[in-house]
Parts: C-alpha cells; structure tokens; sequence
C-alpha cells in the first residue's frame, strides 16, 4: 500500500497491492487519518466505483450539463405532481429530493454510505469491470461541516450531530432555493452530507447518506480538488477484485442483503453463479460507475447507487 498524490486536482490517493486485501481494510476503517480529529466514531463516508476514473458529478449534471440549475425545478416539480401523495415523509425539498434520488430520478445528490464494506459492495459488484481498478472514495464530513457557513454549522451543533438530517436541513433551507442562497466566504457553492428518511429496508441496510451542494451545476469533484486534506480516493487493483468479492460474499455483503425483496435475490443468484474472471466475463460494455444499470455503455447516464434492478 502506497500514498501518493493523483493527477492535478484529483488530491491524495491511496494505491493498495494486488494482493493486499487486509492493507485496503486498514486503509478505509482505520481512524488515525481523520481531520476532524473524531474519537467517538469514525467520520466519514463511503462511495464505491468500479471504474477508478469515474468523477463524482451527479445524475442531474451528467443528464443536462451546465442547463442543470434551469431543469432542476421542473422535474423535481412533476415528479412531486405525479408520485403518489404518501410517497414523501415530508414536503420539503430534501425529503422529496431523497425519494427521488433512491427511486433514480436524475437530481444534485450524490450517494454514500456509512459503511465502508456498502461503498466495496457496488465497487466489486460488476463481474464486467474487473479488468480495470476500482475505487472507494473517503470523505471526513465533520470536517467538510465545519467549513460551512455559520447558519448550517449553528444547526448541526445545536443538534450535536455529525450529519444533518432533513428535518435539521427543512429548518433552514426548506427549499433548494434557500439552500442556494449559502456560499462561502468567496461566494462559492459549498457542501454538506445528510441521512436520508428510512424510506425502506433497503436504504437502511445500505447505511445511505447523501450529499448536496448549493448549486445545482456545482461539482462535489471539484470542490474536493480544492480540499484534498479532507477525502482519500483508495485505489483498488483489478487483480483484487476478485478476492474482495469472495470476502465480501462470505460477510454477507450481497445484493440480497442490500436490496431486499425478490429483485435483490435474483441479482445476487446471477452474479454469484457468472463465470469467474479465468473463465471470461460477458462482453457486454462495462458499466463505469457503482449502481449503473447492468450492460451501460460507459459515459451513459448513470443510475442511481443502490438503486434496485
């Protein structure tokens, strides 16, 4: 295991040995890196790639580009129009945000996990990509919080939280309009992470947290470049790949435990009765991102991770 930096902007990045699956645990569970300088618990989350050169653009940006801020509005208002009405928890902005992203409507959130083994999962998921690296992207939270603006930092301390939660963000932002009011202090998009409502077991079982920033056309990837102290970007080898598949399936760590139902089941079955690498894998295109619908053509739209079949 090796630290080193990435190509410019791209910040510290972690590359594991072909054959050190314990080193890579180390690396994503160990607690001596965190900025936050967090004792109680670890903070931060997970996202899983299965392509290491995938970005952390959002859905929304990858559909519309730089027209995302104008389209926003419009499909969120009618997917709120045509859902049914007890789909959402709550009306604002960020509870119908989370219905929607977990349903696989295009919008400005991105997925993470709280664990570790989750963001590992949709990284190894895809017989199809493990002839290319991988990746598992770390980001401390607490400390991307305490950059923010003084009336988001008030909320999540007045709570003692280290993640907002949709009611917290409903008090001062109740729409996306007011969350994009917040910027830093050189007029700037800023950042945060929130747990979604427990809309399902499969939300639950994934550990799901997502993240925002105040702009609709702002990019998590790039804001990361300019604070490369707060996330680790671990590098996994094709050649391990495999490995922490059989680990993984052995802890329980399948389709069928994060994608509970008959959907899950069968998405389990299918991978883990695929060929094995040495026997060849489909020649279908390899989907480039954790959750993209199986046989994506890289750079397709993604679909959302943890999204269900």
């Amino acid at each position: 295991m090796s630290v080193g930096e990435g190509a410019a902007g791209a910040g510290p990045v972690i590359e594991i040995a072909e054959d050190d699956l314990y080193g890579l645990i180390a690396a994503l569970t160990h607690n001596d890196w965190q900025p936050s300088g967090g004792t109680l618990r670890i903070n931060v989350v997970y996202r899983g790639h299965a392509v290491a050169d995938r970005d952390l653009h959002t859905s929304l940006f990858r559909l519309r580009g730089s027209s995302s801020e104008q389209i926003e509005p419009h499909i969120l208002r009618n997917f709120r129009k045509y859902a049914a009405r007890d789909t959402s928890p709550g009306d604002s902005d960020w509870n119908w945000l989370s219905v929607a992203q977990h349903h696989g409507l295009p919008t400005r959130l991105l997925d993470w996990s709280n664990s570790p083994y989750v963001a590992l999962h949709f990284a190894t998921a895809d017989p199809r990509c493990y002839d290319v690296p991988g990746a598992v992207w770390c980001v401390d939270y607490a400390a991307v919080h305490e950059l923010l603006p003084a009336q988001l930092r008030e909320e999540i301390a007045a709570h003692a939280a280290g993640l907002f939660t949709t009611g917290m963000l409903g008090q001062v932002a109740y729409s996306m309009a007011d969350f994009d009011r917040f910027r830093d202090q050189h007029g700037r998009p800023v950042p945060l992470f929130f747990e979604p409502p427990s809309l399902d077991e499969r939300i639950v079982n994934q550990a799901a947290v997502f993240s925002a920033m105040s702009a609709a056309t702002a990019s998590l990837h790039e804001w990361l470049g300019e604070h490369p102290e707060l996330y680790r970007k671990v590098v996994i080898p094709p050649g391990l790949k495999w490995r922490i598949r059989d680990h993984l399936d052995q802890a329980n760590m399948t389709e069928r435990v994060l994608f509970p139902g008959l959907d899950g089941l069968s998405r389990w079955l299918t991978r883990y009765y695929g060929p094995r690498p040495e026997q060849g894998t489909s020649a279908e295109p390899a989907s480039p991102a954790m959750g993209d619908e199986p046989g994506a053509a890289p750079g397709a739209v993604p679909e959302v991770w943890g999204r269900s079949p």
